[in-house]
């Protein structure tokens, strides 16, 4: 029976469009955005996970960078250190040639004094970001961000490095800090005192010394020598921690941002395919519903 108020036809054409239409529009948006996924309506679970996982790495960049500032600090201590000892090294070198009767102490005193000054001028420069790890108050602490911990339970957490600060003569800083924030000479690996030299690197003056007490400065200043590169080593193991943590976040990142794409991201070659298809479908579904329409029109040769 035709009729020419309900043509079924007509309808199924219709309704057939619409569906590759649809589909059309999504492989579009899949195409021009790059995601299979890219709103909770399209996969509630992926899309949820995915999310999570973003967060997750945003948080990596950003604690990647507090690892390079960390490093930064660890650096300059490190730089400080290794400068000092080179210094404390020319000091001893200038007492062994102390010790020849004939060597004018007062002109050595003179060598001295210049490389004790740049030693202080060393410890105050050590500074990064208003940090200064070879110069600091006893007791007095810093830290640096080691790591990002997600947990099973969903928590998430920032975990850190803390370095606590020791001014005695076999410390972890070349000198002490005042509370107002100036050097303390008196304290620290090269300022305080060995009992039996009766002074420190910084404080030693050999003028009028006699060969006993130049022995005793000679092993002070090598005990301040050995102080000082136990100190380089332990920056040198924080520094390699914090380049392996670097290492291991730039890693960690990389594998959340590919595993995020197998999830979410659209299979270009699949869905240019797709496209291609879908559009020859679109064109056969309009002549389709083109044909289905024109069918009416045969009632009219009833009427003839």
């Amino acid at each position: 029976m035709t009729s020419i108020l309900t043509n079924n036809s007509a309808m199924a054409a219709l309704q057939t469009l619409r569906g590759i239409s649809s589909n059309l529009q999504s492989t579009q948006q899949a195409v021009s955005s790059g995601l299979r996924i890219s709103k909770a309506s399209d996969n509630a679970a992926y899309w949820s996970i995915a999310t999570s996982m973003k967060s997750d790495n945003s948080a990596l960049g950003a604690v990647s960078d507090a690892l390079g500032l960390g490093a930064a600090k660890v650096d300059t201590a490190s730089t400080a250190v290794t400068s000092a000892i080179d210094i404390v090294g020319q000091i001893k070198d200038k007492l062994v040639t102390a010790m020849e009767p004939s060597v004018d102490k007062s002109s050595v005193q003179q060598e001295i004094g210049q490389l004790q000054q740049q030693l202080q001028s060393v410890a105050q420069s050590a500074s990064f970001n208003g940090e200064n790890w070879v110069m600091a108050q006893s007791g007095a602490s810093a830290s640096v961000v080691s790591s990002f911990i997600r947990g099973t339970n969903g928590t998430v957490s920032v975990s850190s490095q803390a370095y606590s600060f020791d001014t005695g003569a076999t410390g972890n800083v070349l000198f002490g800090a005042k509370a107002s924030g100036g050097i303390d000479t008196t304290s620290g690996i090269l300022g305080t005192k060995d009992s039996t030299a009766k002074a420190s690197v910084f404080s030693l003056n050999i003028t009028g010394m006699t060969s006993g007490q130049l022995s005793s400065a000679l092993n002070m200043v090598q005990t301040a020598l050995n102080s000082m590169t136990s100190l380089g080593s332990k920056l040198g193991s924080i520094s390699s921690r914090i380049d392996l943590q670097t290492s291991f976040a730039s890693s960690l990142s990389n594998s959340i941002q590919s595993g995020v794409g197998k999830l979410v991201d659209a299979n270009m070659e699949q869905e240019s395919s797709k496209l291609s298809a879908l559009q020859t479908q679109q064109q056969l579904a309009i002549q389709s519903l083109s044909i289905a329409n024109s069918s009416n029109q045969s009632i009219l040769s009833l009427f003839r």
